[in-house]
Parts: structure tokens; C-alpha cells; sequence
């Protein structure tokens, strides 16, 4: 009885175990009211079995949010695996996750998230139909980073806006955390419009190969710190783009900056730490609607890859936090509420519409033959 307490918001919760392979996972669909279920799939090597339910839960959720606010046709959810990515990785381990995919009959659609990659996923695709973000060589999009990263930079500039007025980004500086896929991608280009970084990441490759794309572009204004010293230097906006959770009571009392606007999941550790920001001072950009860029190019896949359009409608992440920052500064809330009351009306008025619709837009969700 504690485990449906646990997931009493979710549809849904499905935990595979296949010996053979060593296949543990769990998938988790939180809520269909927009659509069939989308979300990436995870693996960790979790040190208990808790730890995976609580991420897969909190991220299916945030997707069904993200898809709300992306405005796609698709619902929430969310898989991860139980293992070590750099050593439990095999063929037949992800036919296997592709079966279970496959019995849930087209209600939820997945694909690469954090210790996974498009290569994985042909695997799972020869057992199934409901794969997203393989590579084009398979009938995919292509590289999902691309569009994330545009996404993050339209939610820097309409924080700019927002606090400074204009969406400049080469006159403030800017601490990034995580030179990763998006990370990465976001740092070149404030760093070609003439801004200053300070950067960390694990890896000190990342940092060189940045350094080394400062130089390309004539912009040595990179300074790497470790650790927990990127929460406390003097810039302008905090760039979370590693994991999630990492604003929290100690973080935030130890920002100097204006805005936080990245790319990394679920970064309020709690709820009340998006008012904790607000009370602060701190734009908080919601990171669901930051993100979204990857979000819309897989889910705009399933209709048939077309990169112009993704990136046309990558450009509304720019409006749609200009709206949340408005409703939030008229309603006196944390910008976090705005958007999930944002996204929460657009999931009430679409209940019956797609429940409606739902059977006759199914097809096209299943492209793959």
C-alpha cells in the first residue's frame, strides 16, 4: 500500500526484469490527457532501488509539464535502467527494455537521457516502433542536443529582457555548470557574442576544448572554477546545465546573480525553493520551458523530421517565458507557480479534446514499419 502511495500521481509505473540480460528498469507514465507518454530513458547505477523509483516519478512529471508548456501532443513519462552505462551496456539488454516498450501498446514513447545514446536505442528500435532520437541514418532527427541548447540560449535572452531590458547576451557574464551535449554548445555560442564565462565540469577535457574554442573566436574571457565554486562568483546569470536538485537551501544563499537560466532538470531541490529564489531577488527561468528545444525536435519526429520547423517552434520557448515572467510579476508568485499554472490550465483545456481526438491521432504516432 505504500508503493501506490508513492506513485498516486501516475497513471501508470511498469518494472521490468528480464535475468536473462540483466535488464532492471522502471517506466513511469505520469499523465495522457495531451497524448501518448514521452520521455527519455535514463541509466544509473542507482545504489538503491528507491533512488530509481523517486527519479523516474519526479521526471516523468516534469514531463508532463514540459510537454504542456512545449505545446506538443504528447503526455509525461519517463524510464530508467538500474546499471552502469560505462560497463552493463549490451544489444540484447535494450531489445529487451525495446519489449517492454512495445506491451505498453503505444502509450509511451522514449529514447536518450543521461547514460544512454542514439546508438543504444537501435537496438530497442528493432523490438519496437516507440523510439525517438535515433540517429538519421535510422529514419531519426539527429543530434536532440542542438535544438536543447537554441532553447536555452532564447531563455537567456528573454531573461536578459526581462531583468536587464535588452536580450543581449555578449554584455554580462556567466557562470556555467556542466560543459556536457548542451552545456557545451550554450558556452560557444556567449562566447562568440562576446560574453564572459566562468565554467566547471568533471571533465577537464570540456574546460581545454572550451579554452581552445575561446581562442577561435577571440574570447579569452573563461575562467574555470571547481565544484561548489560556481554557485558563489560575481556574474550575472547562473547556468545549471549538469543534474538536477541543485538549488537548494545552501546554493541559493550563495548566488550573487541576477537569473538562473539552464538546461539541467528538476534544479529546485523543493518547491519552495523556486519562492526562496523570488524572495531573493533571482529570476528563476523554469527549466521545463528552458529545455524543451530537444523535447520538440523528438516529438516532431514522430510526424516526420524537419528541422526548420523544430527550430521555428524552438523560438516560442522565448514568448513562453516572457508570458510566465509577466503572469508571475502580476500574481506577486514564484515563477515556478506561474508556469505550472501555466501548463496545468493548458492540460484542463485540452482534456476533452484529446481524449476526443485521441483515436484518430494515434496512427501518425506510429510511423515505423
Amino acid at each position: 500500500m505504500d508503493l501506490f502511495q508513492d506513485i498516486r500521481e501516475h497513471e501508470q509505473v511498469v518494472f521490468c526484469n528480464d535475468p536473462e540480460t540483466g535488464l532492471k528498469a522502471i517506466i513511469a507514465i505520469h499523465n495522457t490527457t495531451l497524448g501518448p507518454a514521452l520521455g527519455g530513458c535514463r541509466m544509473r547505477p542507482y545504489a538503491k532501488f528507491d533512488d530509481a523509483l523517486e527519479d523516474v516519478l519526479r521526471l516523468s512529471k516534469g514531463m508532463t509539464y514540459k510537454c504542456a508548456a512545449a505545446d506538443v501532443d504528447f503526455g509525461g513519462g519517463k524510464s530508467v535502467i538500474i546499471g552502469d552505462p560505462s560497463k552493463d551496456k549490451t544489444p540484447e539488454l535494450f531489445r529487451a527494455f525495446g519489449q517492454f516498450v512495445e506491451s505498453l501498446n503505444g502509450r509511451f514513447y522514449t529514447g536518450t537521457d543521461m547514460g544512454t545514446t542514439p546508438d543504444d536505442f537501435v537496438h530497442a528500435l528493432k523490438e519496437t516502433n516507440c523510439i525517438v532520437g535515433v540517429p538519421e541514418e535510422y529514419g531519426g532527427s539527429g543530434d536532440s542536443s542542438v535544438p536543447t541548447a537554441l532553447g536555452v540560449v532564447y531563455g537567456i535572452q528573454a531573461t536578459n529582457q526581462t531583468v536587464y531590458g535588452s536580450p543581449d547576451l555578449g554584455s554580462h557574464t556567466y557562470a556555467i555548470q556542466g560543459l556536457g551535449k548542451v552545456g557545451f554548445k550554450v558556452a560557444e555560442k556567449l562566447l562568440s557574442e562576446g560574453a564572459s564565462l566562468y565554467v566547471t565540469d568533471i571533465n577537464p577535457k570540456a574546460i581545454e576544448a572550451l579554452l581552445e574554442k575561446g581562442k577561435e573566436v577571440g574570447n579569452d574571457s573563461i575562467r574555470a572554477v571547481s565544484g561548489t565554486d560556481i554557485y558563489g562568483v560575481d556574474a550575472d546569470v547562473f547556468v545549471p546545465c549538469a543534474l538536477g536538485g541543485i538549488l537548494h537551501d545552501e546554493t541559493i544563499d550563495m548566488l550573487r546573480v541576477k537569473a538562473v537560466a539552464g538546461s539541467a532538470n528538476n534544479q529546485l531541490l523543493e518547491d519552495r525553493h523556486g519562492e526562496m529564489l523570488m524572495k531573493k531577488g533571482i529570476l528563476y527561468a523554469p527549466d521545463y520551458i528552458v529545455n524543451a528545444g530537444g523535447l520538440i525536435q523528438v516529438a516532431d519526429e514522430l510526424y516526420g523530421p524537419n528541422k526548420s520547423r523544430v527550430l521555428n517552434k524552438t523560438k516560442a520557448i522565448y514568448d513562453s517565458l516572457l508570458a510566465v515572467y509577466l503572469h508571475s510579476e502580476n500574481e506577486h508568485v514564484p515563477t515556478s507557480q506561474a508556469a505550472n499554472a501555466f501548463c496545468e490550465k493548458r492540460i484542463d483545456s485540452r482534456r476533452k479534446r484529446s481524449s476526443f481526438f485521441s483515436h484518430h491521432k494515434r496512427p501518425k504516432w506510429s510511423i515505423r514499419n
